[in-house]
């Protein structure tokens, strides 16, 4: 499997276990996924987000051949054009995860648009994170919100050129992200973690409507436990095909490795 929904780090407002590149490695491996994509859980409340992608960079260094690193950048911070640089020339990260609404931007500010521009010239994916945490879970000093389907909608509309991974979301079959019909480009695909296998069973309605090419398996971990994704994947109605695609071959065909 691979797992495109991974963090290491730090989070501000709670602990996290397992968030350390060798305790991380050692949880994939006691679950069976070879690969996980990982940016920094730090970054999300750090001011200044390049200190953690510097941090996650340092972690990485050795288990590069399992975790696969994104940076987080928050264009309406300065000097994110110079950050961006560092973490794809230098640090060799393949892609973006971008949070609205902890770094007070939206998806349709000038500055995001620049930053998506600037990464798809480069070559880079880029995940947007529906929300970090359960709204139940959340400190009482912290009120973010979700980042709304309707911004997403319009961001891969206007950048049919990039690839988009969506994490942590759900309601996508009721959006026009989960519809066929809604003349979008076929640009982003669906992390499952937060769907639906059995009650509404989200990800099939997804596979019908969508393609299962546009879904792939994530967990949330550390900052959930993996196992739920699992077994999503186990007891979905669909072919064994399919859920290979889901479990790991759309995830290669992002980031490179076999996919099947």
């Amino acid at each position: 499997m691979i797992d495109v929904n991974a963090y290491l780090g730090h989070f501000a407002f709670r602990q996290l276990r397992h968030n350390t590149a060798d305790g991380l490695v050692a949880l994939m491996d006691k679950k069976g996924i070879a690969r996980a994509v990982v940016s920094s859980a730090a970054a999300i409340t750090y001011r200044d987000a390049q200190s953690g992608n510097e941090e996650v960079h340092r972690e990485t260094q050795d288990h590069r051949d399992r975790l696969i690193p994104l940076a987080v950048i928050n264009p309406a911070y300065a000097g994110w054009k110079d950050d961006l640089k560092i973490c794809a020339d230098d640090f060799g990260m393949r892609g973006l995860r971008l949070y609205p609404p902890w770094h007070n931007y939206r998806l349709s500010d000038t500055c995001c648009f620049d930053l998506v521009a600037a990464a798809t010239e480069r070559g880079m994916v880029v995940s947007i994170p529906i929300r970090v945490e359960d709204s139940r879970q959340r400190h009482w000093l912290v009120d973010v919100p979700d980042v709304p389907l309707a911004d997403i909608t319009a961001l891969v509309k206007a950048f049919p050129r990039t690839q988009f991974i969506l994490v942590n979301g759900a309601g996508f079959a009721g959006s026009p992200l989960g519809r066929k019909d809604s003349d979008l480009p076929s640009n982003y695909v669906i992390e499952i973690s937060r769907l639906t296998a059995l009650l509404g069973n989200e990800i099939g309605q997804l596979i019908a409507s969508l393609g299962a090419d546009r879904l792939v398996f994530g967990t949330g971990m550390p900052f959930n436990y993996p196992d739920p994704a699992i077994l999503k994947i186990k007891v979905l109605d669909a072919s064994e095909d399919d859920k290979e695609k889901i479990r790991r071959g759309n995830a290669a065909k992002l980031f490179g490795g076999p996919a099947g």
